[in-house]
């Protein structure tokens, strides 16, 4: 098995870790702060996550990160909750590009999450990473984390465990 990673952002790191922490082919997500460079080289929430492309590709990976955040809006905790595929090669880059322009068809709204090139990583503390699976029982993942599991559920079932 080769593993693949990818980064993404977009809201609560919790929460995205949460989302890709439940799914096949994931193997492991790292929870934590990633900058890319230029105008996005501040840190930003974000989980990198690894993955096995024989069990799940990355359109679906982006598919679902592009349903279970903002990806269409543009409001004012952005620059904390930066809506970003982060890509490690250029073939990631490529691949995301053409992803995000046909899943666009499926969204409203412009979609606005950016394709940014991997720069650097801070994991969170020990105490935050694995949130959900430690706390399931908190207001918090009840009221933010499990309505975008609900939707997995719903819309994903056959890329989820059960």
């Amino acid at each position: 098995m080769e593993l693949s990673k990818i980064a993404f952002g977009g809201g609560c790191h919790w929460c995205t870790e949460a989302v890709f922490q439940s799914l096949l082919g994931v193997e492991k997500v790292e929870q934590g702060w990633v900058s890319s460079t230029e105008k996005n080289n501040t840190f930003s929430e974000a989980v990198i996550v690894h993955f096995d492309s024989s069990k799940i590709n990355l359109k679906t990976l982006i598919e679902i990160h592009l349903v279970t955040h903002k990806s269409t809006s543009n409001h004012s905790m952005r620059s904390k909750y930066r809506s970003a595929i982060y890509y490690f090669t250029n073939q990631q880059k490529e691949e995301s590009l053409k992803i995000i322009n046909e899943l666009q068809l499926q969204f409203d709204n412009k979609i606005i999450t950016q394709i940014l090139e991997f720069n650097q990583f801070k994991p969170s503390s020990k105490e935050f990473q694995n949130y959900y699976q430690s706390n399931p029982e908190k207001p918090f993942c009840k009221n933010y984390i499990n309505p975008k599991l609900t939707l997995l559920k719903k819309k994903f079932k056959d890329s989820i465990y059960q």
